[in-house]
């Protein structure tokens, strides 16, 4: 008996806990000014980064053009040029995850790698693809783009080759075509969607699961915690598999710029958190700010060094992160630690002090 009574206060216990993270506002008694952090980093992060995205990708989409209508070195080059510059500029987008975006699982179709090159490659071939399907999500957007401009071939005649003399030419040419549109036409989604959601999102102030003050903070950590310490570092190092896996690492195809995405990335963090604006170096309200108005100094510091920390590590690193790992993993490896060493003071620590719950599904297996 005392056991049943025991499973059924259990229960009760789940959903009502249930109940409250999903539908009553949690807030705590503090009276930090929310609404104002939502304004500063809709209208001076969020907007300009994506503004600036817009001019980089439509500089991408041009040298495209450029490009297919006429393949010789110097549209190759240009084209590789913007290629960098988006792809650059992409780190400080990835990680707005909401609205738009994640209706249309944005990232998905701008950034999921490794890329299958056997999509790719059965795509141009057939000349029949959707875009769209999920099936295809990892064979386009940037990483799509890297391979075709710099792993298609072994050298730069040969790459000139595929989108001139080769029997299929023109599909290769309408694949870079169709890839560069399909980055566009979502981006310009995502984009133009800000113009009416920003008043929404501004005003989402409460603490509820669906609040926009704790889908950000959960973003911000989902994307520190997997975007960017797995994908970038954990992954190709081999902390979730038996062995490394180099073939893994971002731009694997141009190889040399992987640590520089990965700083840009970890740049884009800790701009956030500080209430950065984007392309400035204003800061106004962040999370940096949320935790010293709840007298958390000690955290906010922690936080802060912890980054500094886990950037002055990477940049120790090759600049090719496949040779890195090829040639000294361990470095790789103690990488990750510093990055490591972040997550349970985001996703614990600063939780906890801003009363949020998490919002997602942990599979590492490491906090």
């Amino acid at each position: 008996m005392l056991k049943k009574i025991s499973i059924i206060l259990v229960a009760v216990s789940i959903i009502y806990a249930c109940t409250s993270s999903e539908g009553e506002d949690t807030t705590s008694a503090d009276n930090f000014d929310r609404g104002a952090m939502l304004i500063n980093i809709a209208d001076n992060i969020i907007i300009p980064a994506h503004q600036d995205f817009t001019n980089k990708l439509a500089a991408l989409k041009g040298a495209g053009v450029n490009f297919t209508e006429n393949p010789n070195q110097s549209n190759l080059d240009a084209l590789r040029t913007s290629w960098y510059n988006a792809y650059k500029n992409w780190q400080h987008i990835e990680i707005f995850d909401i609205g738009k975006a994640e209706e249309l699982q944005y990232k998905f179709f701008m950034n999921i790698y490794p890329l299958t090159v056997a999509d790719v490659e059965s795509n141009i071939s057939s000349g029949n693809y959707d875009l769209n399907s999920s099936n295809n999500h990892d064979a386009q957007g940037f990483p799509a783009l890297d391979y075709l401009l710099y792993g298609v071939a072994d050298s730069d005649a040969e790459i000139l080759a595929k989108y001139t003399t080769d029997l299929n030419s023109s599909n290769y040419k309408k694949y870079i075509t169709d890839v560069l549109n399909q980055m566009d036409t979502k981006t310009q989604e995502v984009v133009s969607s800000w113009s009416s959601y920003r008043s929404e999102f501004v005003a989402s102030t409460s603490n509820t699961a669906t609040s926009a003050v704790n889908k950000i903070v959960n973003d911000f950590i989902f994307y520190y915690e997997k975007g960017l310490r797995a994908n970038k570092v954990g992954i190709p190092a081999g902390i979730f598999s038996d062995n490394k896996l180099p073939e893994k690492v971002e731009a694997f195809y141009r190889k040399d710029i992987s640590k520089e995405l990965t700083l840009e990335a970890l740049n884009s963090v800790i701009d956030y958190f500080n209430g950065k604006s984007y392309g400035s170096s204003t800061s106004r309200t962040g999370f940096s700010d949320y935790l010293l108005y709840l007298e958390r100094q000690d955290l906010n510091e922690s936080i802060v060094n912890q980054f500094n920390e886990a950037k002055i590590k990477i940049n120790s690193l090759n600049n090719n992160f496949f040779n890195q790992v090829d040639d000294n993993n361990t470095e790789m490896i103690r990488a990750y630690d510093e990055l490591q060493k972040a997550v349970v003071l985001l996703k614990v620590d600063m939780l906890q002090a801003f009363s949020i719950n998490i919002d997602y599904v942990d599979g590492d297996g490491d906090g």
